[in-house]
């Protein structure tokens, strides 16, 4: 539909016949997801970032508030740092984001409260060497 609206039709009418004669083209006949009902079901209210929503789920994406998002962020650091193959490695994964932690402390972010507290380095530490003599 490229064609602009010629001067003095109603807008209404020209609209309609564009649609009429892509109707009968049929332009409209093999379109995908035709005669199916429309993908989230007719018992959900309106959402105006469905679109946005819909995109973020195909492609794998999130988004959290920031405080959320740190939470998330110490949560898989402490994962990180179980895993890590020497004490240097633990220090540097635990310092790291207690750095974060503080400034998150001092400057809170809007959204929702942090939670959290700077992590105990040498606590972690010690936790990580019990574990580690106790698998090997």
């Amino acid at each position: 539909m490229t064609e602009r609206k010629p001067p003095g039709i109603p807008f209404e009418s020209w609209v309609d016949k564009q649609i009429r004669e892509a109707e009968a083209r049929g332009d409209f006949a093999h379109l995908t997801g035709a005669g199916k009902p429309l993908p989230g079901g007719a018992d959900t209210s309106y959402d105006e970032l469905w679109w946005i929503k819909r995109k973020m789920a195909r492609e794998g994406l999130s988004v959290l508030p920031p405080t959320l998002a740190l939470r998330k962020e110490a949560e898989d650091a402490l994962a990180a740092a179980a895993k890590a193959p020497s004490e240097r490695i633990v220090r540097k994964i635990v310092e790291d984001i207690n750095v974060k932690i503080r400034e998150v402390m001092f400057k809170p972010p809007p959204g929702p409260p942090l939670g959290l507290k700077p992590y105990d380095v040498e606590d972690v530490v010690r936790q990580w060497r019990e574990r580690r003599a106790a698998a090997g």
